[in-house]
């Protein structure tokens, strides 16, 4: 027995199923009764006519007309809302060896959640698996998210392509940006920072940079990178230095009054004629072997607070 979906032309809705019987007459009699109409002709979902009961096949979708030319259901682009689920697409499956051809309406609408209906939910995605599957090679349009590829590859268990997919996602991310920041896009940012605002740089890479007479008073350069950096004639009153490599730099006359440089590395700077005053002693344990200090302005500073931090290194 088959059966059919019956429409009124050019409507996607009030849709009627009815068994196909006898001849086609029998059929368009069996439409008249269930539509309320006068059926005298019947088109398939393409707009071509029946005219032969051998033409219809199980689960067909058909429009029936009063004599009226055929009228296109879907003239707005979107699929009308009572053809959803009926799909009359005739499929040729392979099934070891065996061939089988049904509609993709029998595949998908008895169980809508099963792998095969999931097959035909987004066919961008199952494309490239459809093409791995046949020559090995993972092949993938522009515009299609390799992340919803691995899904599909995932549901459907396909274990090889998915560590080709992984490995694919992982080369397509963009590498990270570990360049140190150059003085034009610093001074950039400082600029684009109200005056009253905190200036937050902790980790932030300026090796190389060059931030000779900047005013960077109270800014927060905590665990930073200035390895290397040209700071000479710098003010960086009360700027928090903990943690920070500046080894190699260059801090001559550099204003360093009030900083924070507990446990921060200056291995091989060079602090000529810079400004140490620091009444609240917070330069306690910074490392200072191998700098070069000539000439330097320790106000506040006697010989037993340096003893102190020098004593603290060794």
């Amino acid at each position: 027995m088959r059966r059919v979906t019956l429409f009124l032309n050019g409507s996607p809705k009030n849709r009627k199923m009815v068994a196909v019987y006898g001849t086609l007459s029998d059929l368009l009699s069996a439409a008249s009764s269930k539509l309320g109409i006068k059926a005298t002709s019947v088109y398939n979902g393409k707009g071509r006519l029946i005219d032969d009961i051998a033409l219809i096949r199980d689960d067909d979708v058909l429009f029936v007309c009063e004599g009226e030319p055929f009228i296109d259901p879907q003239t707005d682009s979107k699929p009308p809302e009572g053809l959803l689920g009926f799909h009359t697409d005739w499929l040729t499956l392979n099934v070891g060896g065996w061939y089988f051809t049904t509609t993709r309406s029998t595949l998908v609408n008895k169980e809508p959640d099963g792998m095969l209906a999931h097959m035909f939910e987004d066919k961008g995605y199952f494309e490239p698996i459809l093409n791995y599957l046949r020559h090995g090679q993972l092949i993938v349009n522009d515009g299609i998210n390799l992340l919803g590829v691995l899904e599909e590859a995932r549901f459907f268990g396909i274990d090889s392509l998915i560590e080709h997919l992984e490995v694919a996602i992982k080369n397509s991310q963009p590498l990270e940006d570990h360049s140190p920041i150059s003085r034009k896009e610093f001074v950039r940012f400082l600029l684009a920072t109200p005056t009253k605002s905190e200036l937050r740089c902790q980790g932030l890479n300026f090796s190389g940079a060059d931030l000779s007479r900047l005013d960077l008073r109270y800014i927060n350069f905590k665990m930073a990178n200035l390895s290397r950096c040209n700071l000479a004639r710098t003010n960086l009153c009360c700027a928090n230095l903990e943690r920070v490599d500046l080894s190699g730099s260059v801090l001559d006359c550099a204003n360093l009054s009030g900083i924070k440089m507990l446990c921060s590395n200056a291995k091989g700077a060079s602090l000529k004629l810079c400004n140490f005053e620091d009444p609240s002693d917070l330069m306690y344990t910074a490392l200072i072997n191998d700098i070069k200090l000539s000439t330097r302005d320790m106000k506040l500073c006697d010989k037993t607070s340096m003893a102190r931090k020098e004593s603290a290194l060794f």
